[in-house]
């Protein structure tokens, strides 16, 4: 199992906290959020780590070494993506598509979480591809909403209509068994659209349940948080202060 994390994106919502550096090295609570990210992952035995960079990718690179030499016993490689400034993340899954040789986990890297919900993920996600969510009373315009049948996941879109969604998609995806493949095979067609780059990855895990089962896993009851705006930032700090 290997971690693909999208490291690429500078975050324009944070700025001016992303001036200077891309939101994955933002501060929460003395570490940054892609450090919290890989510690939550290699408490669950993961050792395998991919970064795609692109925003601030000199940082990015000497901060991922500062961890992997303060860690120890893990590796961390990382795919540059040139078209990060002109293109959304589908393009940063795209060229990334080699890595994606064997079972993995991706994970937006504004995510923030905890190890127990990595372990209660890898428990469940016994489908070629799994899909973290969260089941809230309402839904805004920036959740990546879903609708289920039972516990596939039929249609994945922030676009989705409001009263048909059963869910949010965290950011957190496991591919295992056929599912790397597949996905990476849906990646290749989607970049043929003169529209892909200007796409979400999500609207390729859409296509791919079109054609597999594409099941979720509930993460109702972890503590977690996605920082897309400073209100966010200040909430991931709150948060972490309670944490051992």
């Amino acid at each position: 199992m290997k971690v693909l994390i999208l490291g690429a994106g500078q975050g324009k919502r944070l700025l001016p906290l992303t001036e200077d550096i891309p939101k994955a090295l933002l501060d929460v609570g003395g570490r940054t959020l892609i450090e919290r990210q890989i510690e939550a992952f290699t408490a669950c035995a993961i050792r395998q780590f991919v970064v795609i960079t692109g925003y601030g990718c000199a940082d990015m690179e000497r901060v991922l070494q500062e961890i992997s030499d303060r860690i120890g016993g893990i590796t961390i490689r990382t795919v540059y993506n040139p078209f990060y400034a002109v293109a959304d993340n589908l393009a940063s899954c795209w060229m990334a598509r080699a890595e994606m040789d064997g079972d993995f986990i991706q994970v937006n890297g504004d995510n923030l979480f905890r190890s127990e919900m990595v372990r209660d993920l890898l428990a469940a996600a016994s489908a070629a591809v799994t899909v973290a969510v969260n089941r809230k009373d309402e839904y805004d315009a920036d959740d990546m909403k879903v609708m289920l049948d039972g516990d596939r996941l039929t249609e994945i879109g922030k676009t989705l209509p409001v009263e048909a969604v059963d869910a949010e998609a965290v950011g957190l995806y496991v591919f295992r068994g056929d599912g790397p493949r597949l996905y990476r095979e849906t990646l290749e067609r989607a970049m043929l659209d003169p529209g892909a780059l200007r796409q979400w990855f999500p609207s390729a895990v859409g296509a791919l349940a079109k054609q597999t089962d594409v099941r979720v896993c509930a993460v109702n009851g972890h503590e977690w948080c996605e920082v897309d705006f400073p209100t966010d930032l200040q909430r991931a700090r709150h948060m972490v202060a309670g944490w051992p």
